[in-house]
């Protein structure tokens, strides 16, 4: 239920702010917008000033006389405002047999048709601009202050890439990284679909890595793949008439040692606590900044009932932007995910990434609004900012259906001084049509067996 209502929130947001650009783009240009519709197909409720709120269709011989049907439609994966006199997702050509009339776009000239095409997607533009500037101004910036890696464990990804425990990275595939944050996007975002080869000083040595691509996982949402200096396993939270809370431990706890033994990971926490089952133990945490020694004997079934998460006990810069920065700093962020955007488009068609593994349709969106809903208000906005420059940049493209298919139409038409005739228009809008719902089955397919 949680990733169903994220990503029916999730999706509204972005198709209403979306169709709300080409809305106030044709209204401003003074063109009849018929219908604002979020979602497709049939219509099970909507308002218009003519009869007011109603549920289902509208006759199909109804008039808005010029007013707009403001409606929610069954198939909730988008949306469309239709617009009097252009052939659209709507398929709706009655006008074709009559003379332009001045409130229709097909009478409006050139550049009120592009503002008109183009506002959506800067409408998705500025809601990420303005996410990327809110975050920067209230949030800002954490920076890691080491790129050391700090415990690499028996049997891991990282050992079999490699790394050893202290290893300092100092490059990945030429690029020189001067914190965590710069490591992690190195390796798992910039470099995507590329093998690695990672500089680190090794025991006052500089040495070379060479890391294949399949020894990289996809991503670090399960686990870290790298442990940096600093990190401590980290008690998330205490269960009530557990042997933890009998024993003391508090939600915020960081790990230290068990028996003697130093712990790094949630796993090693896990292992040691496990081959304990009914023995005391003695369990070093650092609780703000103090260092205790509490005691506690696992159940039988070698659990004492907590939940562990993970901290960084190191330094971390945080800095801050001013109103005028921060739109600036939003606007390179925009800039840095957009080439990072067409980078991994040029990868897909070169077939260094699997098509499946670089899109994501429905269901990855649910669960990914869901995860990021879960961690605060914060991220969610992040990836509601990422989604809508995606969606900016998707439909951009010179594809039929899509904002950037009807762009080229009108430029073309434009360059030989005459409308393409409405067959023409209507045979282009079904075979995108198709087409897209093809590209969107096999997304989700994806999506499905990738679960």
């Amino acid at each position: 239920m949680d990733y169903i209502i994220y990503f029916v929130i999730t999706i509204a947001i972005l198709v209403f702010i979306h169709e709300l650009g080409h809305f106030l783009a044709a209204k401003a240009c003074g063109m009849r917008a018929d219908v604002f519709a979020i979602g497709f197909g049939q219509r099970l409720f909507g308002y218009n000033k003519i009869n007011g709120f109603t549920w289902g269709n509208l006759p199909k011989d109804f008039d808005t006389q010029g007013n707009t049907d403001y409606r929610l439609s069954l198939v909730p994966l988008g949306g469309y405002v239709k617009i009097a006199g252009m052939v659209d997702e709507s398929f709706d050509t009655k006008f074709a047999g009559s003379e332009p009339q001045p409130y229709e776009f097909r009478a409006k000239p050139t550049w009120q048709k592009v503002f008109v095409i183009s506002a959506g997607v800067l409408m998705n533009l500025l809601l990420a601009w303005a996410i990327f500037w809110g975050s920067n101004f209230f949030q800002g910036k954490a920076f890691t202050n080491t790129t050391t890696v700090g415990y690499v464990e028996e049997g891991s990804a990282a050992q079999s890439a490699g790394f050893i425990s202290g290893d300092k990275i100092l490059s990945i595939n030429g690029k020189t990284v001067n914190g965590w944050e710069e490591v992690r996007a190195e390796m798992f975002i910039h470099t995507l679909g590329e093998d690695l080869k990672v500089e680190v000083e090794r025991n006052g040595l500089t040495e070379s890595l060479i890391i294949p691509r399949s020894k990289i996982p996809e991503d670090e949402s399960q686990d870290l793949f790298l442990i940096y200096e600093g990190v401590r396993p980290m008690i998330g939270a205490v269960l009530e008439d557990s042997p933890a809370l009998s024993a003391g431990f508090q939600a915020g706890d960081v790990f230290l040692s068990i028996n003697d033994e130093e712990v790094y990971t949630s796993r090693q926490v896990i292992d040691i606590v496990t081959a304990n089952a009914s023995k005391e133990i003695a369990v070093q945490v650092k609780r703000n900044e103090e260092n205790l020694v509490l005691n506690v004997t696992p159940a039988e079934d070698g659990k004492i009932g907590i939940a562990i998460n993970f901290t960084f006990l190191g330094d971390i810069d945080f800095k801050t932007y001013g109103f005028f920065e921060s739109i600036y700093y939003g606007w390179l962020d925009i800039v840095t995910m957009t080439k990072l955007t067409f980078n991994m488009l040029g990868k897909v068609f070169t077939g260094n990434i699997e098509f499946g593994k670089a899109f994501g349709g429905p269901v990855k969106i649910a669960q990914f609004a869901a995860k990021s809903a879960d961690t605060g208000i914060a991220s969610f906005l992040i990836f509601l900012a990422l989604l809508s420059l995606s969606l900016a940049i998707i439909n951009i493209m010179p594809f039929p259906v899509l904002d950037g298919g009807h762009l080229v139409i009108i430029l073309i038409e434009a360059a030989i001084k005459r409308e393409i005739p409405i067959k023409v228009k209507i045979a282009i809008q079904n075979v995108g049509f198709v087409l897209l719902l093809m590209l969107m089955a096999f997304i989700i397919y994806n999506d499905i067996i990738s679960l």
